[in-house]
């Protein structure tokens, strides 16, 4: 090679570094003779810096939420299965109308308080003797899944379901029922239940001399042959 050639290639500034080793060296690039150093350095090396943040950052985000997603999409095409309370239990009722009767699977027999009126505040717990995954729940209003029948009592409307996790930490879901017979599907997505309250919070045709009742509730989480 001619020396001419071989002075050029020697004068020749090196390369950039790449971002990941400029991240952790402090060292500055030096600029060679005659050639302007970067205007934008500090900017940079805060860029730099604020990338590594957000990816940082993402990944933590990853680590928590992922598993909530996997059995979020486990418990979307889940197949369901009815899940039996262990323990039923109400403050009060009306006589021969105890609180197992609304877990008994026959829409005609049915729970009431023995309070006329909306029944506000009054509730059914149920326990379950292993942390259990719920995911949903249907809800029969009234004595009877017969329309006929809905006239004989009130009707409850909106109640709140208080659920009580193994770790003793509560939380909270609202459900909504319309006025009409049968059973209601709502979406009760919980997991590891030990204790779920139904309190009634409000009532459709109420009168003096009607209580709230409910025929049925029952409960579903996913079934064994779905392999997980």
């Amino acid at each position: 090679m001619p020396l001419a050639d071989a002075d050029a290639e020697a004068a020749q500034p090196p390369g950039r570094r790449p971002w990941w080793r400029r991240l952790f060296d402090r060292q500055r690039d030096t600029p060679w003779a005659g050639e302007r150093p970067p205007l934008r350095r500090v900017f940079d090396r805060i860029g730099t810096w604020a990338a590594a943040a957000v990816a940082l950052t993402l990944v933590v985000l990853a680590i928590l939420y992922v598993p909530d997603g996997v059995h979020a999409g486990r418990d979307h095409f889940a197949k369901r299965a009815p899940v039996a309370p262990d323990g039923v239990r109400a403050p009060r009722s009306y006589p021969g109308h105890q609180p197992l009767l609304a877990f008994d699977k026959r829409s005609n027999t049915w729970w009431g308080p023995g309070v006329s009126r909306s029944g506000q505040g009054e509730w059914l717990e149920v326990t379950f003797a292993e942390p259990t995954r719920l995911l949903d729940v249907i809800i029969t209003p009234g004595v009877s899944a017969r329309a006929e029948k809905l006239g004989e009592s009130a009707l409850p409307h909106r109640i709140k379901a208080t659920v009580t996790t193994k770790d003793g930490k509560t939380t909270t879901r609202d459900i909504t029922l319309d006025q009409g017979a049968g059973g209601q599907r709502r979406p009760f997505r919980v997991g590891e239940a030990v204790k779920v309250r139904l309190t009634i919070e409000s009532a459709y045709a109420v009168s003096g001399d009607k209580q709230v009742t409910l025929a049925e509730v029952e409960f579903f989480g996913r079934s064994s042959s779905n392999g997980v």
